[in-house]
């Protein structure tokens, strides 16, 4: 699962950021962009010791400054059953027939991959 789609999913619910100087961040997710910078909404701001809180309406953190994101379990959960009813039973990835088959590779099939020469492995010079 990929972090955008996850925090796509996780607007308007509550999570935990830490910040990477550690602060933590508790608020209600508005918005986040393609760069993970993210705006927060009723916020509660934790000092890295841990001992002064302050209440805020509204935060904005860039992305480069976050260590962690906690998001709640139900969110992971739903976003990851949308990704296996969306994919159905497609694994994806690259492909095509494995390497030897009857369409040339190599090891293959047909006049190919067989040195010089046309006579099938006789080669030059044999006079056949």
């Amino acid at each position: 699962m990929l972090p955008l789609g996850l925090l796509n999913a996780a607007q308007g619910h509550p999570m935990l950021v830490e910040l990477k100087n550690g602060e933590t961040l508790n608020g209600h997710l508005v918005m986040c962009d393609t760069w993970m910078n993210l705006t927060l909404k009723e916020v509660v701001q934790t000092s890295p010791e841990g001992d002064k809180f302050v209440r805020l309406p509204e935060v904005y953190v860039k992305g480069n400054n976050i260590k962690y994101l906690r998001v709640p379990d139900e969110i992971i959960d739903q976003v990851s059953e949308q990704q296996k009813t969306q994919q159905g039973g497609f694994r994806g990835g690259r492909g095509g027939q494995s390497r030897g088959g009857d369409h040339g590779g190599r090891g293959g099939g047909g006049d190919r991959g067989r040195g010089r020469g046309g006579q099938r492995g006789r080669g030059r010079g044999r006079g056949q």
